[in-house]
Parts: structure tokens; C-alpha cells; sequence
């Protein structure tokens, strides 16, 4: 849905202006280190019907939080339905900010959101949500309301309602606790750049409460921008990039940190040929028990001068091609993972073995679960792999796999200072998995195929790695001969 940045007046009900000029005049005097950084802000409070105008034209892009229904958004429409008069008390609000504003007479307010990703909503997404679906409910019935779930499923009925809702807006004229940041002189460079720096420090303090996870952040930074564009757009839709953001019934959301860990399988190829602009990895076995450190080793990788740059105020912009080469290699590599996943157990029974006969792994097989007394070996609904959600006939723990995902590194080399393949990744895991599944059985022998065992063993990483760098030079000779 795309966001109207023409203009928006807003009007406060009562409306006090933190620092005022009187206030500038004796803050002068303070130190620059402990004077107000160049930011102004507008607190006090809107009647809901004058919160029409932020319903019809701003988006929720700049909150680090996505607004979805839930126990948060059921107290906020209990409060307003039983106790609208103490609401303004009760909740934090609304938090906006734009650098583009004027100030008008009678407590109004002209704002345009030229850059929705940083301006806009900042906090008080599930507020904005919760107060739309109180005013839809005059207009529609229980069970259309049932259906609104996202801030975007409460725009589309708003949008569809507006006319009938304008007709009865006057109802609507409890408090609602509003606060607004600019930059206290718009018409100055430098003012109006300080303030866009410190929008996102300020978004990210303000959710805190609401336990803003560090992706969700590191999202704002544009940090995963790069990762997102070079991804299969099915994959990139799956993703929560940001906290509540992915909502289905139909599967689960692919957590960017997974994203993360597995990027740090090039990254640290690319260490290991010291083509990073610091020294910086994370050890195999954390990229599956530890994928917070994965995330935070990655943000301080996207954070150095020497890989992004600051661009439009907190937003970064990815300059090493290095790491851009490594985020190729992940688009591969999420699908690569699949294949894996799915192709493992034929793989592995290929060689004589009995994959299923493993109490930890599940079989889908209806017939064979129909006929079958001991039921345990089975699951009723079909698995599906991680990324791609494509349906699969074993369901068993990805730690048994972890090392042979990480063991694709044996296929990647150097190239102008790129990490790239050595050869179609695709078409080798479909013509050596076989033989790389036999000589893996020492592994998960060795690990009484205990998923937590091999997963967390780095041995059992650089034996994967060493299997493929072994197929490897046999296709390259085959391929000479």
C-alpha cells in the first residue's frame, strides 16, 4: 500500500511546546554536550476524530514494531470502551516525528512525511491500530472485525469505510496522548541532519519497552537491505525482518537471524582470505547454537566504515563488494539448505543405510502409518523445509544437516577479491550428496546421530568441509580428463 506524503494537519486538543523560547534562552548557557540535540517536541493531546488525517495518510514504516492484535491491543479497546476518560492517563500514546513541518494557528500542525521509512508513526503502532478497529467497529460487525489482525488489514477497511465513518467522526472525542519531535530549526542543515540521525536512536529507546528485539534495529539501519534485495522474493516475504511483522496461518516465519548465521559461512571464507576490512567470524558450531552472536557479529561487521555508509540519516548503504559477493553466495545458500534437508535421507539410504529406522526421525506416509500398530516412527501432517516451505516426505532435526550446509564452504573460492562458487552448486549437491552421505555416517555415528552433539562440534563442520573440497577435486578431474 503506498503512503500519501502530500501534506497532513493535525489539531491538538491542548498542546505544550518543550523547549519553548523562553527555555532556549536559559538553556543557552548549558553546555553543548548537555543542551537538547537540536530537537523540539509537542506533547499533549488529540481527540481520536482528529487523528482521521494520520488514519487516511501515514504508515506504520518508520516503527521499528509491527502492529498486529493481540493481549496489548485487546487492553487498549477494553480501556477505550469502559474507560475512555482515564485513556490519556492510562496509555503512552502516539509518537510522530518528520523534519518537514510548519507550525500553524490554533494548535495545528502541517507535517509531510517525505521519508516514511524514518518519519511518520515512530511508536504507538498498536495504539493507531487498536484506536482504528474501536472507530471501524461502529461501522462494521463483529465478525468483519474478527478479520483485522495487521495494520494493514485495518487500512484496507478503513479505506472501504471512510465515507461512513467521516459522518459520524464528531462521537469520537476521547483523549488520546500525542507527541510530536522535529528539529527545532527546520530551516537549518545541520539541525534538520541531527535530528534525522537521532530519529532512530530515539525509535529504538521508545520500543524498548516493548522489547525491540536487536534485528528489528539493525533492520532500521537498512543493514539487511542488501540481503533482502538479492533474496527469492518468496523467501524475502517469509522473512521477519522486523518484531510482529510476519503473520500466517499457513507457516512459520523464517527469523532473520537464520539468515544471519548462514551468512557467515562466506563471511568467514571471506575472513579467512583476509578480505574483510577487519578481522571478524564466528566459530561453525555458533551458527547453529548461538545465532545471537551471529546477529551481533554481523551488525558490528555492517557497522565499520570500511563495508557501509551513512546514507538519508541512519539508513546505511553497503560499499565493500566483498560482503556483497557473500550475500550472493547466501541467496544460494537458503535454497541450498533445502535441498539438503530434502535430499538427505534418499542420499544416505542410498549407501545401505536405514535413515528412518532413527527414533528421532519422523516419516510422513499416511498408508503406511494407516497400516502400521507402532505409529511413533510417523507424523500425520507433511513436513516442509525451512525456507522455501516445500513439502517433504522426513521430518527430522536440521542439526543433523547443520554440518553439511556449513560443509558448501568447500565449494567456494576467490575470485577479484569476490567469494563466489567454484561450481553450480545445485547440480554438484545432486551428483555428489550421495557420496558425501556415506563418508558422513562416521559423523553421525560418532554422535549417536544426537543433533545437539554434531551440530555444536566443529570437528563435524570441518569434516563436511573437507568432504566437499574432496568432491570437489574429483568433478574437477573428472571434468580435465
Amino acid at each position: 500500500m503506498q503512503t500519501d506524503t502530500s501534506k497532513i494537519i493535525i489539531r491538538f486538543a491542548l498542546v505544550a511546546e518543550q523547549p519553548n523560547s523562553r527555555d532556549e534562552e536559559r538553556l543557552s548557557h548549558i553546555s553543548e554536550e548537555n543542551s537538547i540535540a537540536g530537537i523540539k517536541r509537542y506533547t499533549g493531546f488529540m481527540r481520536g476524530r482528529d487523528l482521521f488525517p494520520l488514519f487516511d495518510h501515514a504508515s506504520l514504516e518508520a516503527n521499528p514494531r509491527a502492529a498486529k492484535t493481540g493481549n496489548v491491543t485487546d487492553d487498549i479497546l477494553d480501556s477505550l470502551d469502559r474507560t475512555p476518560e482515564l485513556f490519556p492517563f492510562k496509555s503512552k500514546g502516539i509518537l510522530l516525528g518528520t523534519s518537514d513541518y510548519e507550525v500553524l494557528q490554533r494548535n495545528r500542525f502541517e507535517l509531510r512525511f517525505t521519508d516514511p521509512a524514518s518519519e511518520g508513526i515512530l511508536d504507538g503502532g498498536h495504539n493507531m491500530l487498536a484506536i482504528g478497529i474501536h472507530m471501524l467497529s461502529d461501522v462494521l460487525d463483529e465478525r468483519e472485525i474478527g478479520k483485522i489482525t495487521l495494520w494493514e488489514d485495518m487500512k484496507e477497511a478503513w479505506e472501504s469505510t471512510r465515507g461512513t465513518l467521516e459522518g459520524i467522526k464528531e462521537k469520537f472525542d476521547f483523549l488520546v496522548p500525542v507527541e510530536l519531535i522535529v528539529p527545532s530549526d527546520p530551516e537549518d542543515v545541520n539541525s534538520v541532519q541531527q535530528f534525522e540521525m537521532s530519529v532512530l536512536d530515539i525509535c529504538a529507546a521508545r520500543n524498548n519497552n516493548a522489547q525491540l528485539t536487536q534485528e528489528t534495529k539493525s533492520n532500521k539501519l537498512g543493514f539487511y537491505n542488501e540481503i533482502r534485495d538479492r533474496l527469492d522474493p518468496v523467501i524475502a516475504a517469509r522473512v521477519e525482518w522486523k518484531s510482529n511483522e510476519w503473520d500466517s496461518s499457513e507457516a512459520r516465519p523464517i527469523k532473520v537471524r537464520d539468515l544471519l548465521a548462514l551468512a557467515w559461512i562466506p563471511l568467514n571464507k571471506a575472513n579467512e582470505n583476509k578480505l574483510l576490512p577487519l578481522d571478524i567470524s564466528v566459530t561453525p558450531q555458533n551458527i547453529y547454537r548461538n545465532k545471537g552472536e551471529c546477529s551481533k557479529q554481523f551488525d558490528k561487521l555492517m557497522a565499520h566504515e570500511g563495508v557501509s555508509e551513512r546514507r538519508d540519516g541512519p539508513v546505511h548503504e553497503l560499499t565493500n563488494t566483498t560482503v556483497a559477493s557473500c550475500f550472493d553466495v547466501l541467496a544460494d545458500l537458503v535454497k541450498l539448505y533445502d535441498k539438503i534437508y530434502a535430499d538427505f535421507p534418499d542420499a544416505y539410504n542410498s549407501n545401505g543405510y536405514r535413515f528412518g529406522a532413527n527414533s528421532i526421525v519422523k516419516i510422513y506416509d499416511p498408508a503406511r502409518r494407516a497400516a502400521a500398530k507402532d505409529k511413533s516412527g510417523f507424523v500425520v501432517s507433511q513436513p516442509t523445509t525451512h525456507y522455501m516451505n516445500d513439502p517433504v516426505k522426513h521430518r527430522y532435526p536440521d542439526g543433523l544437516i547443520m554440518p553439511l550446509v556449513y560443509g558448501l564452504k568447500g565449494l567456494m573460492e576467490i575470485k577479484e577479491n569476490k567469494v563466489v562458487w567454484a561450481t553450480d552448486p545445485y547440480k554438484f549437491v545432486e551428483k555428489y550428496l550421495q557420496d558425501i552421505a556415506g563418508a558422513y555416517r562416521l559423523v553421525l555415528d560418532m554422535a549417536r546421530f544426537d543433533p545437539q552433539k554434531l551440530a555444536k562440534n566443529e570437528a563435524s563442520h570441518e569434516f563436511a568441509v573437507g568432504e566437499f573440497e574432496k568432491a570437489l577435486i574429483k568433478h574437477r578431474n573428472k571434468i580435465a580428463a
